[in-house]
């Protein structure tokens, strides 16, 4: 993808730019393709928008649940790509204007483009679980699923739970956003509980028929590491929410913690900008270039797109779509056509202890005839067993991420 030819387009506009480029969303797809837009042609003005002054990642957050590390260990700013000429804006996207390529800020600020990246991540579905949406607002539940105060706010209340209390996590039926995945959290607060609150237990509520990534190896670690401590029961939907409890299909589960993982869909910007095209949740894209099924020249990246085939909703895979879209950008602003076969990667790490690891790993590549990306027979796989050695891979698979999105 690097190595596409690069020139101006035929009606550069105003300074001399080949084309301008609004990316709205700074986490690991927009940061990406906003980076990656510089470096494959320094002459596309680009400009990113994003509503926090700081990056706080998702995956490694669940560390932070566990108190094995602090917030601002996954916390990063902006300025390598503002050294990188990309225009970091702080601020909310409150239209975007498909026909008229614009798009308007919450302070009234317009924003023209030649091409939109929208990287907006999830939205939640709050209606689907009675009283959940006025639990959060009072603080009563917390879902932590949008790393940052959440986190913060479920990590204080595990720290004033009792010894002997009962930490719930609800998890949804798939497919969701992940990481920060359930499973992991789960292990990461039986680890604090077996060092700190011996006597307390982790619940963990399943809407699904089975643990939905890395089966074996997670069901390995419940039983090594937490027996006893932790509890994981399969087919367990959640219907609705008073207070702290939660109320399943047969059953009232009282917990001293409460903390739900909300069903979820494409982020609101997408669905007011009509880019919702699948199941009344997800963006349906062109897979060649990302390109929204309904709107030329909006490029969707990430959580909110409707996946491929096994495909995660993952930092990595947003990663890996910014680069496919600002490929494809590049080129369409020379009037060339996208790669024809692009290949995108993925790897998602777990804890199951502070220092013990697993992972899955997949490579997907374009099929032509399909129009959609397909894993690559024989890639991928899963750990063989939870080692040190992959907690210090994953380690630094964060680091090296989030330098290849910021520039750090």
């Amino acid at each position: 993808m690097a190595a596409a030819g690069l020139a101006g387009c035929a009606t550069p506009p105003a300074g001399g730019a080949v084309g301008r480029v609004v990316v709205v969303g700074g986490g690991f797809g927009g940061s990406t393709a906003a980076r990656y837009l510089r470096l494959w042609d320094p002459g596309i003005a680009v400009t990113l928008v994003e509503r926090q002054p700081r990056f706080v990642s998702c995956p490694i957050s669940n560390l932070v649940v566990g108190g094995f590390r602090r917030l601002e260990d996954v916390t990063l700013g902006y300025d390598g790509l503002r050294a990188q000429g990309v225009e970091v804006v702080q601020g909310e996207v409150v239209a975007i204007d498909a026909a008229a390529r614009q798009v308007r800020l919450a302070g009234g600020r317009s924003l023209p483009y030649d091409r939109l990246v929208l990287s907006p991540g999830v939205d939640f579905l709050w209606d689907a679980i009675g009283g959940l949406q006025q639990a959060v607002d009072r603080g009563e539940v917390m879902h932590a699923w949008k790393a940052g105060p959440q986190t913060l706010a479920l990590r204080a209340r595990l720290e004033a739970m009792r010894d002997g209390g009962v930490y719930a996590l609800s998890i949804p039926k798939s497919p969701y956003r992940c990481p920060p995945g359930p499973y992991e959290r789960a292990c990461m607060v039986a680890a604090y509980f077996k060092q700190h609150k011996p006597r307390s237990k982790v619940l963990v509520l399943d809407a699904n028929a089975e643990v939905q990534s890395k089966k074996a190896l997670f069901e390995k670690a419940f039983r090594e590491h937490y027996a006893g401590l932790l509890e994981y029961r399969p087919n367990s939907e959640l219907k609705d929410v008073a207070g702290s409890t939660a109320r399943l299909e047969f059953e009232d589960v009282r917990a001293d913690v409460l903390n739900v993982v909300p069903i979820q869909r494409a982020a609101d910007i997408a669905r007011s900008t009509g880019l919702v095209n699948v199941n009344q949740r997800w963006v349906g894209v062109n897979w060649q270039t990302m390109e929204s099924q309904v709107a030329q020249g909006i490029h969707v990246l990430g959580d909110a797109t409707f996946s491929a085939p096994l495909m995660p909703k993952s930092g990595h895979m947003a990663n890996q779509h910014a680069k496919v879209a600002a490929a494809a950008i590049v080129r369409a602003l020379r009037g060339e056509p996208p790669p024809a076969a692009p290949v995108v990667m993925n790897t998602c790490y777990s804890f199951v202890t502070p220092r013990d690891v697993i992972h899955v790993a997949s490579v997907h590549q374009y099929d032509a005839a399909e129009k959609t990306f397909r894993t690559v027979p024989g890639s991928g796989g899963v750990s063989a067993a939870a080692t040190e050695q992959e907690g210090r891979y994953a380690l630094s698979w964060a680091d090296n991420i989030w330098a290849d999105m910021l520039a750090v």
